[in-house]
């Protein structure tokens, strides 16, 4: 019994059923042979096969096999010792790794697992080219009589199949031809059932040959059987030519016009040719050809042949993708034109990516039927139909949400109409809602893949202690933002509500000025006390953030002092009450209406629409004009020659007009006379002032100025202009000494060059006569 089991040992040694590390034995990669995966764990074989003796006895004729074989049995026995040794070990109490530490031997474990089994996978695709070169060298002996006589039978029930298989389609041609022209270019559900009976008919003609290369070689047969080699071969015709079957139906490569996916028919013919060939290589190479070499030659012979054909097959896929990837890209990119923006994004990003997918998605194909033959397939087919759901479900999901919040969201009316700003606010977070959306289902997509290639046990992670600690943390912190986004939307929208005018109280200026301020700092402090808590319930330590944020504030408050004196000195101004938003004021030698106040400046709009934004470090004063009331200053000069009673009671009747204008509400006493000012140069100043409400004062000042000058212009009331006048004096009489005016003689007149002359008819200007004495007032006006 001992021996019996050394040598089954054995044959799973060289069949690839030896152990692996034990965290890396779950992996795809993980080398196992497809006997290992069928065979039941636990049970002992009730008898040895006689393929496993020849394997046995092949691999101990061969030196080098038999070398390879004695030194895996050397690695097996010190992995047992070295287990014994962890095993004793690990019963002494340790203390407990940190999380860094679990974390770093997994890595080194993984890491090490995966050169372990990257060193074994290359040993096995070297190991398996010996069998080959031993049939080519000789030194594994072929019964090439045997070898030729089965090659010959199955070649003549391949070909009586083959024969059958193509007359029954050329009979076929009709109807195919038939039912395209019935289905093509109708309606989508006539044209897929067109595909669907085109497929029966061609499906048909695939068994009929089938049936026929079985009675043929039923009936040719020795003692009426069939030899294994022709039902291996029967068997893969069934399972290509189905594929095939499959294949035709969805490219339609001869008739485009029951193609039901956008491609054209140079393409079409172009991937059913490649898909074809690929097909018709895999399944006949290893549904036929390699048991046909294990069976007639050797099974280390058919191991290498089947090595062959992997290679073949994979750099046939790898050389259709680099062929076609710009015309997939394109197809790709056309696709994406017709959907949203992220669509758009994710079809350039994948139209750049998706031969480097291909390639890794091949080769990973490779590798895993390299490790595991058996389940190569399985693995492979399960691994992408969950990915692709995984996908598929995401893009569903994320389309769903894009749809439902399309063209943003809408409020009703009567909250908008208490609410106004809340609609446009809530409008702003739904690209960033997109954005956490995406994020998420992009984590999610990717853990689904992992789970899926058996990279990561995302469940088993998930119901480890650090994964739910990990989840649970997130949960918390998504909830702890989303409350926090809750509370400043309804704290906003609280202030909105205050301050629209349309609803309970009017607020005033002081108000505004407030609620504003109070707004902008709950906005900051929900920022940091919900980053805070979040950052708290994922595992961050806040302590040294709270620390280091009062250090900081340390030192910026002795780096930055005018900031400090800003604050300072913001903060004093709205504790007195010196400015609301809306007043009109004199702040820095700049006058305007105070557009904005924060706790560090003030933001004016002067009359000639710039923007100032003065800080309060630079505010020495602060002149309010809307505080209480306002006055307007008139202040008229009037001619020296009038009357000032006369001038005042014109400024009475020119009041009283003004009251009976519009702006008569805003004006809050009677005129306030204060009579003469000043003596002018040109001008005697009267003034008087109108008392009116705060920031009324201008208008009410710009209304009078209009009104008094009509009434002045009625009256013949002279406002005088800048002007001079040139006197002489006078005596006590009132005589007025005389303006003497002398002419140049004679004698200097003809010394001058003479006068141009006159154009006749113009009159000459007299002179007076030398001597002449004359007594003139003159006067000159400037302007």
């Amino acid at each position: 019994m001992r021996r019996l089991c050394l040598i089954l040992a054995c044959i799973a040694v060289v069949l690839g059923l030896g152990t692996t590390l034990p965290a890396f034995a779950q992996s795809p990669f993980s080398p196992q042979s497809p006997e290992a995966a069928e065979e039941p764990a636990g049970e002992a074989p009730a008898r040895l096969p006689a393929d496993s003796v020849r394997v046995l006895v092949d691999t101990i004729e061969d030196p080098d096999s038999r070398a390879a074989l004695l030194e895996l049995l050397r690695q097996v026995a010190a992995g047992t010792e070295e287990t014994d040794a962890a095993a004793a070990a690990s019963s002494v109490e340790v203390e407990e790794p940190t999380q860094a530490t679990r974390v770093a031997d997994g890595l080194s474990d993984y890491a090490q697992a995966i050169a372990e089994t990257a060193t074994d996978l290359t040993q096995r695709a070297l190991s398996s080219f010996r069998g080959l070169t031993g049939v080519a060298t000789g030194r594994i002996a072929v019964d090439w009589e045997r070898f030729g006589d089965a090659a010959l039978r199955l070649a003549i029930v391949a070909g009586v199949t083959f024969a059958a298989y193509y007359l029954v389609r050329l009979f076929a041609r009709r109807l195919f031809d038939a039912v395209a022209r019935a289905a093509g270019g109708r309606t989508f559900v006539g044209t897929l059932v067109g595909l669907v009976v085109l497929a029966v008919v061609d499906e048909a003609a695939v068994l009929f040959a089938w049936a026929a290369g079985y009675v043929f070689a039923l009936t040719t047969g020795e003692a009426g059987g069939i030899n294994i080699n022709q039902s291996l071969f029967l068997n893969a015709f069934l399972v290509v030519e189905t594929i095939k079957v499959v294949l035709r139906m969805i490219l339609s490569p001869t008739r485009g016009e029951l193609r039901i996916i956008g491609m054209s028919d140079k393409a079409a013919g172009y991937w059913y040719f490649w898909t074809s060939r690929l097909v018709g290589l895999i399944g006949y190479g290893f549904l036929l050809f390699v048991p046909i070499v294990n069976i007639n030659v050797s099974f280390f012979a058919g191991r290498g042949l089947r090595m062959l054909i992997a290679l073949l097959a994979t750099g046939m896929a790898i050389f259709v993708i680099l062929h076609s990837r710009r015309e997939v890209a394109g197809a790709i990119q056309r696709f994406g034109h017709r959907m949203g923006s992220f669509g758009r994004s994710a079809a350039a990003v994948l139209a750049r990516l998706w031969h480097a997918a291909a390639i890794l998605y091949v080769l990973v194909f490779f590798v895993i039927w390299l490790s595991r033959p058996g389940e190569a397939l399985s693995y492979m087919i399960s691994a992408t139909l969950q990915s692709f759901a995984a996908i598929v479900l995401a893009a569903i999901v994320m389309a769903l949400i894009s749809r439902m919040i399309t063209g943003g969201i809408s409020l009703p009316e009567d909250v908008k109409a208490r609410l106004p700003l809340l609609e446009s606010r809530l409008n702003r977070l739904v690209p960033t809602i997109l954005k956490v959306v995406r994020f998420v289902l992009l984590a999610l997509v990717v853990l689904a893949i992992l789970h899926a290639w058996r990279v990561i046990d995302v469940l088993a992670w998930a119901d480890d202690e650090a994964g739910a600690a990990f989840l649970g943390g997130l949960t918390s912190a998504a909830i702890v933002a989303l409350v926090a986004t809750a509370i400043w939307l309804a704290m906003s929208s609280w202030i909105d509500y205050r301050l629209n005018p349309s609803f309970g109280k009017v607020p005033t200026a002081r108000e505004r000025t407030l609620l504003s301020l109070f707004k902008n700092a709950f906005t900051i402090a929900v920022i940091l006390f919900g980053s805070m808590i979040a950052l708290s319930e994922i595992g961050v330590d806040i302590g040294p953030l709270l620390a280091g944020a009062g250090v900081l504030g340390l030192a910026i408050g002795f780096g930055a002092q005018k900031l400090v004196q800003d604050i300072i000195t913001g903060i004093f101004i709205q504790f007195e009450n010196a400015m609301n938003e809306g007043d009109v004021v004199a702040v820095g030698g700049i006058s305007g209406v105070v557009e904005k106040l924060t706790v560090r400046s003030v933001s004016l709009r002067d009359i000639d629409g710039i923007y100032h934004l003065i800080p309060f470090s630079s505010v020495d004063s602060v002149s309010n004009f809307m505080r209480g009331f306002g006055y307007h200053k008139a202040e008229i000069g009037v001619a020296y020659r009038e009357n000032i009673a006369d001038v005042k009671a014109h400024m009475h009747i020119a009041f009283d007009r003004l009251m009976e204008t519009e702006h008569g509400p805003k004006i809050l006493e009677p005129l306030d006379m204060h009579g003469v000012t000043e003596f002018a140069d040109s001008a005697v100043m009267v003034r008087a002032r109108i008392k009116t409400r705060p920031g009324d004062q201008w208008a009410v000042g710009r209304a009078y100025n209009e009104i008094l000058k009509e009434v002045f212009d009625e009256a013949s009331i002279e406002i005088p202009f800048p002007h001079m006048t040139l006197w002489w004096g006078e005596d006590k009489k009132g005589d007025a000494p005389p303006l003497r005016v002398r002419r140049a003689r004679d004698t200097e007149a003809a010394a001058l060059p003479a006068e141009p002359t006159e154009p006749e008819g113009e009159a000459r200007q007299s002179t007076p006569d030398v001597g002449t004495e004359h007594s003139a007032d003159v006067t000159g006006r400037e302007g």
